[in-house]
């Protein structure tokens, strides 16, 4: 297709799902600086410049760069009766030929926590990945401790496919991670593991 490329922009029942912009940093740094105790235990060290508008800048370029390649789609929710920013979602390490699948990860802001706005959000773009983007597989991953992160991925019809042995570094440290996964046309029972 020859032109501008349509800005990616998801809509749920009371959400707007869209690229960072630069003009995002002042309510982006705000929640993450009050949400900080919250976040930090569930996710990588925060570099000592993570709040900083130049890392924010990156982070915008980085997901320019990534939805033009296809390789992410990172997106910021946004409440859409007052644009509050709630929080983040990222479909990451898109692969394309024989895999076509991608890696699920999210935050939300404490404020927001517990009010569904993730569930409509993952709804929202594990829709988009397989009816607009044809893959055939999305993947998440928790802290096995992190029981409201488990409980919106299996309400959100992902799976439980097992454990990541030093999955991701954590707070500092390497840590194990149960895995999970939900599949267009998925066929698979429930199961009651976790």
């Amino acid at each position: 297709m020859l032109g501008r490329r349509r800005k990616l922009r998801l809509e749920t029942e009371r959400l707007t799902l869209r690229p960072p912009v630069h003009g995002d940093f002042n309510a982006w740094v705000s929640l993450r600086r009050e949400s900080r105790d919250y976040l930090m235990p569930w996710e990588p060290s925060w570099a000592p410049d993570h709040l900083s508008r130049r890392a924010f800048t990156n982070r915008v370029y980085w997901a320019n760069r990534s939805i033009s390649g296809g390789t992410a789609i990172p997106l910021f929710l946004f409440r859409r009766d007052d644009e509050m920013l709630v929080g983040a979602i990222t479909l990451d390490n898109i692969r394309r030929g024989p895999a076509q699948s991608g890696t699920l990860g999210y935050w939300t802001g404490l404020v927001h926590a517990r009010q569904g706005y993730m569930a409509e959000a993952i709804a929202g773009v594990v829709h988009h990945a397989f009816e607009r983007m044809d893959l055939s597989r999305i993947e998440a991953a928790c802290l096995p401790e992190n029981v409201a992160s488990r409980g919106l991925l299996e309400r959100s019809g992902f799976k439980y496919e097992g454990v990541a042995q030093s999955y991701l570094q954590i707070n500092g440290r390497w840590r194990t991670h149960v895995l999970y996964a939900s599949l267009r046309g998925d066929r698979r029972g429930r199961t009651q593991v976790g």
